[in-house]
């Protein structure tokens, strides 16, 4: 950890970013009083929303039927043999 007065770490911001990006601890102080501490920002993620969609999407309702079509071409098929 490294205790830096508030006129160096003016003139050293960039070294001292440099620091805290490499994982060390850096606090800034005045008047030998600790402040603040330099650290790393993270984004937050996107936060959802349930129900954004509703109403908005729709299916119909055979959508899960089976077609006939390609029951027969699957029982058909020389690929997968019964």
């Amino acid at each position: 950890m490294e205790i830096v007065n508030m006129h160096d770490a003016k003139s050293r911001l960039s070294e001292l970013v440099k620091k805290v990006l490499s994982g060390e601890k850096i606090i800034i102080s005045k008047n030998n009083e600790p402040l603040i501490e330099l650290v790393v920002f993270k984004k937050e993620g996107i936060k959802r929303k349930p129900g954004a969609l509703k109403g908005k999407i729709w299916s119909s309702e055979d959508c899960w039927d089976t077609d006939a079509e390609i029951l027969d071409a699957v029982d058909s098929s020389e690929i997968f043999p019964l």
